[in-house]
């Protein structure tokens, strides 16, 4: 007997990036920091205590959340924690919007748990096609008929950025509609809109600890808003887990931010390394968007995505690709160290040849 649900047997689920164990690989699939966190994190975590472990940590992350607060300028309030930016952001779909209304609008191609997340709870979606540039279409977008949107800024997987003022022009036009602003790549554009959040109640900002402070195995991120919206993303957090944020995580979390020197260095190491990569990428022939995230969204006229993609699995290199229209004809690369991306180099140049 099948004891799925309809929705468990009908929806499809996200498909992360791979994680192989079989071989040592060049890991460039999965846009993970290729440095190690702040040394204050590794501190943090010798100094976890038993009873630390023993009780239920707070609720609403209090000491994380003031933590991030100050960083960011803002105020405790406006600041809400969960078990990664997927699950802020998942929590946000049921938070806002409504199976019956207008649902939500974002690009085709874009993050892909959007779809996801839309399809889970029973929102209606618009998708609006990237334009001839593979840039975001806010025009479009703007036009959709839709009570908000999503939207990756730097967007994934094509790493394209939108400057701050041309998102504040958009997100006063759209005064009546919610804009999430999903920034996990933000740190290696530097254009965050969390100063707007001050000056505009429809929009909600999304982070993560994984890309740029090198946490991805912690698990954790955050919004900053309007506490309105902030009160919405905790009404859903408290019908599904109370507690998402454990000591362990807020402990490091709170280490890494401590650390903004550290922080500064290792996004300035990627920045570089991102712009050499391009800059020989672009020599052998491949199309390359101008990337502000860490990652490259690369494709070679006479070579599909799929055969670079097996090609430099099999000389072990990952990269990720994505058997889609338009998508197949690319690849997205991972920033890794200079010693991991000469070794992509090389790779590709032999194939190529």
């Amino acid at each position: 007997m099948n004891f799925l649900s309809k929705k468990a047997r009908g929806i499809l689920p996200y498909t992360a990036g791979e994680q192989l164990r079989d071989r040592t690989y060049v890991k460039l699939n999965t846009n993970e920091n290729p440095y190690p966190p702040s040394p204050r994190v590794m501190e943090a975590l010798s100094r976890i205590e038993g009873e630390a472990l023993r009780r239920y940590p707070r609720p609403d992350a209090g000491m994380l959340r003031a933590a991030i607060a100050e960083r960011e300028g803002v105020a405790p309030e406006n600041v809400f924690c969960g078990n990664g930016s997927d699950e802020v952001l998942a929590l946000s779909f049921p938070a806002f919007f409504d199976g019956d209304g207008a649902g939500v609008c974002f690009a085709d191609i874009t993050y892909s748990f959007y779809e996801v997340f839309a399809a889970f709870f029973g929102i209606p979606t618009t998708i609006v096609p990237l334009n001839a540039q593979f840039a975001l279409d806010l025009p479009a977008m703007r036009a959709a008929d839709c009570r908000g949107y999503y939207i990756a800024n730097p967007n994934a997987p094509t790493g394209i950025g939108v400057g701050r003022d041309v998102m504040e022009a958009f997100i006063a036009s759209v005064p009546e509609k919610l804009v999430v602003a999903d920034e996990a790549y933000m740190d290696f554009f530097g254009e965050s809109l969390v100063p707007l959040t001050k000056k505009y109640g429809n929009l909600l900002v999304v982070k993560t600890f994984s890309k740029s402070y090198a946490l991805a195995g912690m698990r954790c991120g955050y919004a900053v808003g309007a506490p309105a919206l902030i009160e919405g993303l905790f009404r859903m957090k408290d019908c599904f887990n109370s507690y998402p944020v454990d000591a362990v995580a807020e402990a490091v979390c709170v280490a890494a931010l401590s650390d903004a020197e550290y922080h500064a260095n290792t996004v300035a190491l990627v920045v570089s390394e991102r712009e050499r990569v391009r800059g020989e990428l672009l020599k052998m022939g491949f199309i390359v968007p101008e990337s502000r995230a860490n990652f490259l969204f690369a494709g070679r006229a006479g070579k599909s995505g799929k055969e670079i993609y097996t090609k430099l699995k099999e000389a072990g290199v990952l990269v990720r690709f994505w058997d889609k229209p338009v998508l197949r004809d690319f690849c997205r690369i991972t920033v890794g160290t200079r010693a991991e991306n000469d070794v992509l180099i090389d790779q590709l140049h032999k194939i190529l040849s």
